[in-house]
């Protein structure tokens, strides 16, 4: 076999990051910035739309992000970063051309192919629309094969809204209800005001084949899942994103632990029939 025809050596160690080049950085918002990267060895990141990785930067630390860029494309892998601490600001503030380092793919998609054939509900909130791209993008590239999608969004403010360009296309060109809501208005929004809980009775989605996908804060999460159940959506296909305090990414850590789970293996999506006992308990 030729030099030019053998794949990349793959860590030996799960603990040992990839080197990734950063391309580009594109602010979202006043805060959010997504971040491109490729990687160093030429080999494309393989991952599931609702997994994350953990990102680091050397000399710095590391966190986890869920990625947001397309898991069927080419491109760069993505990641949309919300500017709040000292690792997240520089990751956000890291030049094209420098090099960071990648763990993953980790943990538990939302396997959005559940609800082919069906009607499918996703309910954001806040940056919990990023981790949700991924799957939105799935279902435009085969969107024949599904009823009717909806995208409730709700955010802090409308300055504070995510992924502009990509609502406007998911609206117009891919069939897909798209619903805004703010916490609070500003001057010239003429939209909704109030919780995204209070969208999930305004839109339409049939009885039957019905998939719920959610993320955001985990009151927002709970509240919109008891409410998608209340609209008749099975609690097995209402999943949640869950976010703990991830470090290690393969389960030995324990610092993402609920309960039994270790999120950063057991999900971070999981259906609500098997959370729901475990939300409604303080301090788990």
């Amino acid at each position: 076999m030729s030099a030019a025809t053998v794949a990349p050596a793959r860590p030996a160690y799960p603990m040992l990051p990839r080197r990734f080049q950063v391309l580009s950085t594109h602010h979202d918002n006043h805060d959010t910035l997504t971040v491109q990267l490729e990687p160093c060895d030429g080999e494309r990141l393989e991952f599931a739309a609702g997994q994350f990785t953990m990102l680091q930067v050397f000399g710095v630390g590391e966190v986890p992000i869920s990625i947001s860029g397309d898991p069927r494309g080419t491109g760069p892998l993505q990641h949309t970063i919300r500017d709040v601490g000292s690792v997240s600001h520089a990751l956000a503030t890291a030049a094209p051309g420098q090099v960071l380092g990648v763990r993953g793919p980790y943990g538990t998609g939302w396997d959005v192919v559940d609800g082919k054939g069906g009607d499918v509900v996703l309910v954001a909130g806040g940056i919990g629309l990023a981790p949700l791209r991924p799957a939105l993008l799935e279902i435009c590239v085969e969107r024949a094969d599904y009823e009717r999608v909806a995208l409730l969004y709700g955010a802090r403010t409308p300055s504070d809204v995510l992924f502009a360009d990509d609502l406007r296309s998911w609206a117009e060109e891919h069939r897909i209800t798209v619903e805004i809501i703010v916490d609070r208005g500003e001057a010239g929004w003429t939209g909704r005001i109030g919780l995204v809980t209070q969208l999930i009775g305004k839109v339409a989605f049939g009885a039957d084949r019905r998939l719920a996908l959610v993320c955001g804060p985990e009151v927002m999460m709970r509240h919109s899942a008891v409410a998608l159940v209340a609209r008749g959506v099975d609690p097995s296909r209402v999943r949640l994103s869950m976010e703990r305090n991830m470090k290690c990414g393969i389960g030995l850590c324990g610092h993402c632990q609920l309960r039994e789970l270790f999120l950063c293996q057991d999900g971070p999506v999981l259906p609500f029939d098997r959370l729901e006992p475990l939300m409604s308990r303080a301090e788990l």
